[in-house]
C-alpha cells in the first residue's frame, strides 16, 4: 500500500524523525491558509506547492513549484490542483492531482553549504535481508544515476531482525562526506529511518532529497513510503491512509472479495492464486 508524501512525513515524524513542515490542502485557497500557518509557525516566508501523487518525477512533471508570496501559493496551488500528471511512472494514461502539500522553504543560507543526499530501504531478496542503498548526488534520478554512475551507489546491509548499529550509521555518513555536527545528527536520522521502517513494516522507505540545512540539521524533504499489505493487520492507522482513488478501480473492488487480481492493459485483467507468479510465469 503506498502512501502519499505527507502521510509518508506523518509517519517518520512518528519515529522522531526531523521532516520539512508542511500543511495538506485540496484547495487555493487552503494553500493560503496553510502558507499563512507554515510562516506563523516556522518563520519560513517562501513556501514548496507540491502535489500529492501516487508517482515519483513530480518536479520534472511541473507538479512541485517554489513560491515566493502568498499570492504565487495561489496560484500555483491552482495550477497543480486538478493537473493530470505524465511521465514514465504515471504510464500514457496520467495521474490526477488532487490535492497539495504546503511546505516550509529549508533552503535557508547559513554557516555551512547546504546539501542533498539519497536514500532509501528495501529488501534485497538475493541476499535474504534488508539493504539501505545511498549517495551523496541527491535530489535526482536515482535510476538515471545507478544506471550511468553506478560507482557512485552505497550499499549496507542489515541482517532480519537486527538495527542498523552505529558504526553502521558512522560509515555511511563518512561516505556521504560529513563531518562533525552534520555527521552526528546523520548518523542519528539514519538510525531512526531504519526503525521506522522496520516498525511500520515497510517493503519501501525513500527519501530524496535527504537534506542537511545550512545550519547541519538533517531533515526528510521528500519521502515515498509503501506498506507490506501483509502486515496492514498490525497498523491499522496506516490502514485508514489508504488513498482509493490512486488505485485501479477493478483493482480495489476485487480487493473487497480478497482476490488476487491484477489489471493488465485494455479488457484483460490477470486473477489466479498469487497474481505476481502468475504473471511471470505467463
Amino acid at each position: 500500500m503506498n502512501l502519499h508524501e505527507y502521510q509518508a512525513k506523518e509517519v517518520l515524524a512518528s519515529f522522531g524523525i526531523p521532516i520539512q513542515r508542511g500543511i495538506m490542502a485540496t484547495t487555493p485557497d487552503e494553500a493560503v491558509v496553510a502558507a499563512q500557518l507554515l510562516t506563523q509557525a516556522t518563520g519560513t516566508q517562501w513556501h514548496v506547492v507540491k502535489g500529492q501523487v501516487h508517482a515519483g518525477g513530480r518536479g520534472k512533471a511541473g507538479a512541485i513549484k517554489l513560491a515566493k508570496n502568498l499570492d504565487e501559493v495561489r496560484e500555483k496551488a491552482a495550477a497543480i490542483i486538478g493537473m493530470t500528471m505524465y511521465n514514465r511512472q504515471t504510464g500514457p494514461e496520467g495521474k490526477l492531482i488532487r490535492k497539495v502539500l504546503i511546505t516550509e522553504d529549508v533552503y535557508a543560507p547559513g554557516p555551512s553549504e547546504a546539501k542533498e543526499f539519497y536514500m532509501s530501504i528495501l529488501l534485497d531478496r538475493a541476499k535474504s535481508c534488508n539493504v539501505i542503498i545511498y549517495t551523496a548526488e541527491g535530489g535526482m534520478d536515482i535510476e538515471e544515476l545507478a544506471e550511468n554512475h553506478p560507482e557512485k551507489l552505497f550499499k549496507e546491509w542489515i541482517q532480519p531482525g537486527d538495527v542498523l548499529r552505529p558504526y553502521q550509521a558512522r560509515k555511511m555518513a563518512y561516505n556521504l562526506g560529513l563531518t562533525g555536527v552534520a555527521a552526528t545528527n546523520m548518523e542519528q536520522f539514519l538510525q531512526k529511518v531504519y526503525t521506522a521502517y522496520a516498525g511500520a513494516d515497510c517493503s519501501l522507505l525513500e527519501i530524496n532529497p535527504l537534506f542537511k540545512t545550512s545550519d547541519d540539521r538533517i531533515l526528510a524533504v521528500d519521502c515515498k513510503m509503501a506498506i507490506e499489505e501483509s502486515a496492514l493487520y498490525r497498523h491499522p492507522e496506516l490502514a485508514a491512509m489508504r488513498d482509493l482513488a490512486e488505485e485501479n478501480p477493478t483493482e480495489v473492488e476485487a480487493d473487497k472479495y480478497d482476490l488476487n487480481f491484477i489489471k493488465l492493459d485494455g479488457n484483460v485483467g490477470c486473477m489466479v492464486n498469487g497474481a505476481g507468479l502468475a504473471m511471470a510465469t505467463m
